[in-house]
């Protein structure tokens, strides 16, 4: 569905709740899912079965700039995930409280989305998320891939060479680790499903999401109160997991599951019990 904000944009929403293959009528838990990048916010289909068994109804939403949402000039992680947008959505569908899970740079928003609707968030799951940039003790780009670091360096450098870049930039399968591509030819092959309309209007919603990661975010994560789960692959080469443990060290209520094995699309192969985890601390 689409949604119209008091300052006139849209956000285009989704709602297992009204899909009855996808979710459940009944749901014992709400859980808004926060799409990467570049993704549209589709739900994670590969997790379907596991959510349904779980009385688990999917929520989630376009970012701005992405599929058919609106976008937002110079918008940060805040702005993304939290009143403007995440509470909106809530409200607009009679959800009170929820659970928030991301992956990518949707764990950093979900970790934003926590940090600041503290009455709203029950728990938090992070797979594979950012750190803030400048974090203290953390070499940020120490491990990205190539492709990846000059990306993110030229959000740094600011907008017009980000434009630039994305204007000549190609995939890289480089990025991947072995792992993330068996992942992506079996059930992760869903990820053509929100790439592809991610991307099909142009790289605006990239663009704006790679500013917003090497800006502040706008909140800090060690406000967050709520139980959070932060899952990340050791062989992660698209977000090091080295990310992952200054969040779980940053956050209080954390508990860190690095599988060392995995990078980071195999690691959404953990996405069932991580699940499982939100019901037991809903």
């Amino acid at each position: 569905m689409d949604l119209r904000l008091g300052d006139g944009r849209q956000l285009h929403v989704y709602d297992t709740g009204r899909d009855a293959e996808a979710g459940t009528s009944d749901p014992a838990l709400t859980v808004l899912w926060h799409h990467g990048t570049p993704n549209i916010g589709a739900p994670p289909a590969p997790l379907f079965p596991a959510a349904s068994r779980l009385g688990i109804r999917w929520v989630s939403y376009d970012r701005p700039g992405y599929g058919g949402s609106s976008a937002v000039p110079g918008r940060d992680l805040a702005s993304a995930a939290t009143d403007a947008d995440a509470a909106a959505v809530a409200d607009a569908l009679g959800i009170g409280r929820f659970a928030v899970m991301g992956h990518s740079g949707g764990g950093s928003h979900a970790l934003a989305c926590a940090a600041l609707l503290p009455d709203r968030v029950r728990c938090v799951v992070s797979v594979a998320g950012l750190a803030p940039y400048g974090a203290e003790g953390l070499d940020w780009f120490a491990g990205m891939s190539d492709s990846g670091t000059a990306s993110l360096r030229a959000a740094v450098a600011g907008r017009a060479a980000k434009e630039a870049h994305e204007a000549a930039a190609a995939y890289d399968p480089e990025m991947f680790d072995p792992v993330d591509h068996a992942a992506l030819a079996a059930a992760w092959s869903w990820f053509g499903d929100v790439v592809g309309p991610a991307v099909e209007s142009g790289p605006g919603g990239l663009i704006a999401d790679d500013l917003a990661y090497v800006t502040p975010w706008g909140c800090d994560p060690a406000r967050i109160t709520a139980p959070v789960l932060i899952l990340h692959g050791g062989s992660d080469r698209v977000v090091p997991s080295a990310h992952g443990r200054w969040l779980a060290r940053r956050c209080a209520s954390a508990e860190l599951r690095l599988s060392p094995a995995d990078g980071h699309i195999s690691v959404l192969d953990s996405g069932a019990a991580a699940l499982e985890w939100l019901t037991e601390h809903r």
